[in-house]
This record gives structure tokens, sequence and C-alpha cells, in this order.
């Protein structure tokens, strides 16, 4: 920034008001420009003001587009207002369309109670600022926080404000574009917008006097007059008897910022004669040039074109010896203090000789930041932006932590293709800001495919990059198979009730999911789809949906070989999600089922590539009988190689409940042969007794 005079003061303001509040809504408006939107409904020759309180009152509605084309046989203008239901221009990426007679309304959400009843709150100028001539620099996450801030200010008049979307400087001015006894530099800056204060009272619009005059921009009366009766939108007509009556009429209107008027001389009958605008050369984007490019109207149907006259701001007088906001304006200086001389080695302390040692934790739900400082800290720690929802107060401590959610509004965590980023301030004073505090980007990449956890730390006003890396490797899954009881087993029998988990450590940010399962008979001749690759089971019959038990997953289903194989092989893939995974959504048949076989949608819905786990499990599944031949099998079997295959052999000791009832079925059976054996014998030995020989 360049400064005005030779005295600069350095201030850096914490307005901690600005989120006291509830979020109101409000509007910012651009003259002759337009942004990509979607409309939802159209509807023409509204006035300007019905197409906003439209918009205002459409809960679905984001920004309105207001245009009017001039009827050249007439003249009338005819209005068309397009409501948008999606919008470009809160992406500060996305570049406006010039579009003449267009005033493009967005819809905002800010935090202060002094937003106006106007239809709009601020005017917008898209990549432009003034140089220097600022009274205060802030730093605030959104626009919107910014433009609150503006509002909020009682030190002095906030006329102007410019937000850089990149730094994220909220610069706030008691000068604007109309300002006079300064040099006023309006110059183009990439990424940062200019804001205009409308909801100051019209005494407040001026640094000095305000006066109204015939503009003398070097174009022709007649025509900045003819121009405005056809291309300016008429915000209020009236008939006055008097041109002092219509510029009376221009200071006091109280329903929006009045820049200009136009007066057509003597009342005649009914007609009106005096039009009010909210417009003046200096919103135009093209300025004083716009009134020489116009053309005049085809037909000239004789009416008085009229006298127009603008609002000009001039410079007030001051004191002999008193200062004046004229030529000491306030910038905060954002370069390094020379008196600090910090090196790489001491760039976490700051002039107070208080040296913070930082560190982060990466959680699946909030980062937390713990910091610890060689001498007791009093102040505060929050997110900046959010002192007021995201902040924990200290007090005599050299030891302090603050937890910043990553989802909500509350800390405004940022994010991005698993990236999550927030600014921290470690603040001395309860309320203002210094330069003995110190800031923090602080970031949490979660690498899926890698697994590692890592962030980094850089002070903004430090020129020197700290960086810190936390790598806590993910553990990997691995499989088990339990029984009835919970016990992990290797030998079963078909028909057995298995529970088949892949688990995790619970202390974990992760979540997992799985797919592309399959089971496999041991000479891999024969293989069995279970999960397809969208995570849902082939058959639920056979092997139900995965269903979550904290941060494993498990499936409930009962043991089954193949034909030519006792040894059965499951393999999985599996991927980790940020905390919990969310379900896919399954039809089988007329159902549908839930499975936890799919990753949780990240923030812009795009799927990353990532490298696929591959988990695998042996179990030995025998038939009826086949229990003798169990030892010979697992012999057998454990010396074949399966690579890095993971086995836990453990060999079930008791008979099952089947096996049990069938062998009482088989001896009730064979005693009950044996006494039906005995009793025929006896009764035929009965019925024929033996024969004696004579």
């Amino acid at each position: 920034m360049a400064h005005h005079g030779g005295l600069v003061i350095g201030a850096f303001l914490v307005l901690s008001n600005v989120y006291g509040s509830l979020a109101r809504i409000a509007f910012e408006k651009l003259t002759d420009f337009d942004y990509r939107g979607n409309t939802y409904y159209t509807v023409k020759n509204l006035s300007l003001y019905e197409c906003q309180g439209w918009c205002r009152e459409e809960p679905d509605c984001q920004a309105a587009a207001f245009s009017f084309v001039l009827n050249p046989l007439i003249p009338v203008q005819e209005t068309l207002c397009q409501l948008q239901n999606e919008t470009s221009s809160n992406n500060p990426s996305a570049a406006p369309q010039r579009s003449v007679n267009m005033y493009y309304m967005t819809k905002l959400q800010l935090r202060s109670e002094n937003i106006c009843l106007r239809p709009w709150a601020f005017e917008r100028v898209p990549n432009k600022m003034i140089r220097g001539l600022d009274n205060a620099l802030i730093y605030t996450s959104t626009k919107e926080a910014c433009l609150a801030a503006c509002l909020n200010e009682h030190r002095f008049t906030c006329r102007s404000v410019e937000y850089n979307y990149v730094t994220l400087q909220c610069q706030l001015s008691d000068t604007d574009r109309r300002t006079a006894g300064q040099f006023v530099q309006f110059v183009d800056a990439q990424g940062v917008d200019y804001f205009e204060n409308l909801c100051l009272k019209g005494n407040q619009a001026c640094k000095g006097n305000r006066n109204f005059q015939v503009p003398r921009i070097g174009v022709a009366d007649d025509k900045v007059a003819q121009y405005a009766s056809l291309h300016y939108y008429t915000d209020k007509e009236l008939q006055v008897t008097s041109e002092a009556a219509c510029r009376l009429a221009c200071e006091i209107e109280n329903e929006f910022m009045c820049r200009s008027f136009l007066y057509k001389g003597a009342p005649q009958g009914s007609q009106y004669n005096c039009q009010l605008f909210h417009l003046d050369h200096k919103t135009l984007p093209d300025g004083p040039s716009t009134y020489l490019n116009a053309e005049r109207p085809l037909i000239d149907n004789g009416e008085r074109i009229g006298t127009y006259f603008e609002n000009t701001c001039e410079k007030a007088t001051a004191a002999s010896g008193a200062p004046s906001d004229n030529t000491l304006p306030v910038v905060f200086e954002t370069t390094e203090d020379s008196n600090l001389n910090l090196t790489k080695s001491d760039i976490n302390c700051d002039k107070t000789g208080t040296c913070y040692d930082v560190s982060v934790n990466c959680k699946d739900t909030k980062i937390a930041v713990q910091v610890r400082t060689n001498k007791p800290f009093n102040g505060r720690i929050y997110a900046l932006g959010r002192s007021e929802t995201c902040n924990v107060d200290v007090l005599n401590s050299d030891l302090f932590r603050l937890d910043l959610t990553m989802t909500g509004q509350d800390c405004n965590t940022q994010s991005v293709t698993g990236v999550y980023s927030n600014t921290v301030v470690l603040q001395h004073h309860s309320v203002v800001m210094t330069k003995a505090d110190k800031i923090y980007k602080v970031k949490c990449t979660y690498d899926m495919s890698s697994k590692n956890i890592t962030f980094g730390m850089m002070p903004i006003r430090d020129p020197e990059m700290i960086s810190i890396t936390s790598a806590p490797e993910a553990p990997p899954p691995r499989i088990r198979i339990l029984d009835s009881r919970q016990r992990e087993v290797e030998t079963v029998r078909i028909g057995d009730k298995l529970t088949f988990r892949i688990e995790i450590p619970e202390d974990t940010p992760y979540g997992i999911f799985a797919r592309s399962c399959v089971a496999m008979a041991k000479d891999s001749k024969s293989t069995f789809q279970i999960i397809d690759d969208e995570g849902c089971p082939v058959d639920p019959t056979i092997f139900p949906a995965f269903s979550p038990d904290g941060n494993a997953l498990q499936s409930i289903y009962e043991a089954f070989r193949f034909t030519e194989s006792y040894g059965v092989i499951f393999q999985c893939n599996v991927k980790y999600c940020l905390g919990p995974c969310e379900p896919a959504v399954c039809e089988w048949g007329r159902d549908s089922i839930e499975s936890w076989g799919r990753r949780k949608r990240s923030v812009n819905n795009q799927t990353d590539e990532e490298e696929d786990m591959t988990l695998s499990q042996e179990i030995l599944v025998l038939d009826f009988g086949d229990e003798k031949q169990s030892e010979f099998l697992k012999s057998e079997l454990s010396s074949a190689d399966f690579g890095r295959d993971k086995t836990v052999t453990i060999i079930e000791p008791c008979p099952t409940k089947t096996s049990v009832l069938a062998l009482g079925v088989t001896c009730a059976l064979l005693v009950l042969l044996y006494i039906s054996t005995l009793f025929c014998y006896y009764m035929k030995k009965w019925l024929n007794p033996g024969k004696h020989i004579a």
C-alpha cells in the first residue's frame, strides 16, 4: 500500500462484536456487470425494488439480475427480473461480464445489527481498489465478515472497504471515490474487490460538505442529462415546484442513497418533473466516457430534457494545528518490524520475550492445536474471524489447547480435497491485536494412499516458513473370523455361524470400507465373489452385507466351502476414510439394504485414485465326519506358502450342538434296535418251545 502523508500509524483492529449477532440478509449490487448463474424464475415489467424484494423473500434465491431495455418508439424502460438459485458471484475467481443497463444483486448473510432497510447495503466493484488512504486493516476469513466489520465500525465513518481474497486482508476507510481534498487513485487490483457503504445517511455520504451541482466532466450538459433520463433507472419520481425542492428531496431521501437528480423545469399539469437516481458517473464502470458513447433516441418526442445534478463532496476545513483525517490515514504495516531482529531459530518468539512451541494433533472431527510457552501466558487463542465462537481464554498458563472443529461455521475450518486448514491467533490482549501477537496457518492433510497425517504452520507476518510434520502411521487392517462365542477360529464345519470381521484400532481418525471381496478355493481353481466393486453383497443369503461395529466392519454368515477343497481363502480390498464411511445402498430383490463397503464422499463429490490394500484370510471348512482328517489337513495347509497371508490357528476343542444331537439320536436308535432284537428273540423262543425225543 502506498501511504498518504508523512505520518503512518500502525493499528490492527479486532472487532469482536462482528460475530456477536445473528446473520441477517443484505445485498450487494453491481452496476452494468453480470455473473453466470442458474435462473429458475423470470418475470417482466417489475420495478427494481420489487425484483430485489422478491429475491429477499425467496429462500432459494441467491441473486437477482435486473435489466431493462429502452423502447426507442415511446421511449419506455421495459424491465426483466431473473431470480437465480445458483450464482458464480461468490466465487472470487469468476470473472463478471459487462452488460449494459444491468443491476446484479447478490444475497449476503452479514452478522451486524447495523444493516439498513435499503434494497442493498454495498455497491461492489470487482478487481478495483483505492491506493492508500486506509484507516484500518484486519484479517477476516470471508468477505461477509469484512463487510460486517465496516458496518460495525464506530471510531470513524466507514465509507468503503476492500477485501483481498488471497491474503484475507480487509481494509476499512473513511474515503471513497468521491472524497475531495485528497488524491484518490482508483486502480486495477486482481483478486481485490472494492465496496462502498450504502447504509450511510445522506449527511454521512461525504467527509466534508455535500453539495449538488452540474458535473464538470468534459461532456456537454444536455448530453449527460439526456443519457440519465434514458439509461439511468429512475428510483423515484415526483412533482415539485422548483429546482431547490427537487434538490432537497434528494438530500433527505432515506429509502436509498440519492446520488443525483434530474429537474425538468417548472411543473406542467400532473406530470412529474423531478427524477431521483442512486447512480452518478462515478458508479458507471466507464465513468464519463459512458455519456460520449451513448446514442440519441430514434424519435424525439419534444419533451424537455432538463438539468442534471450530481452530489459532490467538498473538503472540510479543519482548525489550525488540529490533525485532519484527510492528512493522517491510519495504515497497518504488514512488513516485519526491524527492531525485532528475529532469526530462523527464534521465529516463534515475540518482542515480549514469549516463545511458543506449537503442535497439532489431527483427528477425525477436530484439529487440536496445543501451545507450550517458556513463561506463563495471559490472553487468548482463537480462530481468525471466529473470535467469539472458537476461542479459549488463557490465564497465567504455559500449556493450553484450542480444538478447531472441522465442520460447521463455529471455527470456519476450510477443506479442499482432504486438506483442512485454519488460521490461529495467539493474542496477549483480550480485545486488541498488536504486533506482539502471533498468527499461524494450521493445516492437516489426510492422505488416504500413504496414510500419513501432516501439518505445516506459517506465521503470517514472519518471512520464514515454520515446517512441522507429524506422521502417525495409519494401522493396517486385519481379518478375523469368530465363532458364536466370539473366539477366533481356523477350523469350522459347514453351517457353523461365523462372524467375518475387518478391524483397525479404535484410537485412529480413520474409518474403513471394503469392496471387491472374493472367496477362493485353496488351489485357486474356484472363486466366488461375495462383495462386488460397489461394496454390495452378491448373494446376501450366502454372505450378508457388512455392518459397522465401532471402527470395524463385520458380516455374520454360515460357513461354506468349495466342492474340491476344504481350504477357503477370503480376500478383500480395503481403503481408508476420514471418520466413519458412508454405506452403499444396495438393491436385493424388492428390498434396499445398506452395506459399509463404500467410502465417504468428499466435499466436492470427487473421488481420488487411491491404491487398494488387499487382505486375505484362510479357514478350514470340514464336512460332518471329517474330524479325524482335521489334523492332517491342517498340517498340510500350514506347510503351504500363502505369501503374506497371515493365518491364526486356534483349534476348537468342543463338539458343536449339531454333532452332539446327531450322536444322541444315533445312540438312541442303537439302544432301540438292541431292545427290539432281545424282544424278538424271547418271543420266538416262547412261541416255539423245544421238541423232546421220545
